[in-house]
């Protein structure tokens, strides 16, 4: 006496009027395909790059911050003033290559562009809270920590397509690690945790 155990996939394949024996093994002779379903809570969605408007207050600034750090994605943020010739020659090639789809392979990034000479960012200080002093400056935040190691404030460089491509790559890859995994004097005694 054989016994016949039905996997669900070919219970599912067989149908109610398939009770031969010649129709049972046909179908076990066939390849099965394999399935794989993936469970989640939310949908899956592409890393896309977010071009977020000009901040003139405090409150949008943190706003976008806070958005970048809950999707984790480093916000890039070019500081300008209405008064610098050279913010305004940099500032379309920034934007063109964010909008092009720069780093959105890497995990993607949020833009905009913090009017430093607006009255509200002025007297909030924000420039003096991140240390701007110098004007165009390209400063990456993620987690809402300023990643001040990787600042660019050399117009030249802001000017290089190549350069700035790399740079924007390299801030995408952080992916709210605080740093890309620099680690820390904890990390010595305890391990990296990954």
């Amino acid at each position: 006496m054989h016994t016949l155990l039905l996997r669900p996939t070919l219970a599912g394949r067989l149908s109610p009027r398939a009770t031969s024996y010649k129709t049972v093994i046909a179908c076990i002779e066939e390849p099965l395909s394999v399935s794989r379903v993936h469970f989640s809570t939310s949908p899956k969605v592409g890393a896309k790059n977010q071009v977020y408007a000009s901040v003139r207050n405090p409150d949008q600034f943190h706003t976008y911050q806070l958005l970048s750090a809950s999707s984790r994605t480093p916000l890039l943020t070019m500081w300008t003033a209405s008064y610098c010739p050279t913010c305004k020659v940099v500032e379309p090639l920034i934007r063109e290559l964010v909008e092009s789809g720069v780093g959105e392979a890497e995990g993607g990034v949020g833009y905009c562009e913090v009017e430093y000479d607006a009255p509200d960012v002025m007297s909030a200080g924000l420039g003096m809270t991140y240390m701007i002093s110098a004007l165009p400056t390209l400063l990456s935040f993620d987690a809402q920590e300023a990643q001040v190691e990787t600042k660019v404030t050399d117009a030249r460089k802001m000017a290089n397509r190549q350069f700035l491509e790399e740079w924007m790559r390299t801030e995408a890859r952080r992916h709210g690690n605080r740093g890309g995994g620099g680690g820390n004097f904890l990390s010595n005694f305890f391990g990296k945790s990954k």
